[in-house]
């Protein structure tokens, strides 16, 4: 079940179960601060602590805009993410499943690769997948440019892997 799923359901339940699933879902799911997710659903504060508090029920627009906040963060609104594809040991690296870059709120998806082969039949799968743009090892993104018809930025040895999913986003907005 998606986690906007969870917070429709629990709204349905009763309100106590929506306090304790909207609560649950911004900070363990999305790993965000109410703060932070107020932000981006465009929804005040305050008015988001007086959902999770129970000082307060949504309305159906609130509701709604929480709900799409969620799908949009989760990426499954679009399936819009930019994949990663690389070994793990520089996946592993990447501490961040969402970063916001220029204004937008990017997902970051990784896709673990240990040769050529794997790395080529990553992105084609990640491209069927909805990736919006691709981060790859140079050895392979000259192969995968001839393959797919999304961006694809290369992780150069000098530059760090974030500076590389930044620019594979500027090419997507």
């Amino acid at each position: 079940m998606s986690v906007a799923n969870k917070v429709i359901d629990a709204a349905f339940e009763s309100d106590e179960a929506f306090q304790n699933t909207l609560l649950k879902v911004i900070k363990e799911d999305l790993e965000l601060t109410a703060i932070e997710f107020s932000e981006y659903a465009n929804i005040p504060p305050s008015t988001l602590y007086k959902l999770m508090s129970g000082n307060r029920e949504p309305n159906m627009r609130t509701l709604r805009q929480i709900v799409k906040t969620i799908r949009t963060i989760e990426g499954s609104e679009k399936g819009d993410f930019i994949a990663v594809i690389a070994a793990r040991p520089v996946l592993d690296t990447i501490n961040e499943t969402k970063r916001k870059i220029s204004g937008n709120l990017c997902t970051i998806r990784e896709y673990s690769a240990t040769s050529m082969e794997e790395a080529i039949i990553a992105a084609v799968r990640a491209e069927r997948e909805g990736a919006k743009a691709l981060v790859c090892a140079p050895i392979v993104s000259t192969t995968v440019e001839k393959i797919i018809r999304i961006p694809v930025a290369t992780i150069m040895p000098k530059n760090s892997l974030i500076e590389a999913i930044e620019t594979v986003a500027r090419k997507i907005e």
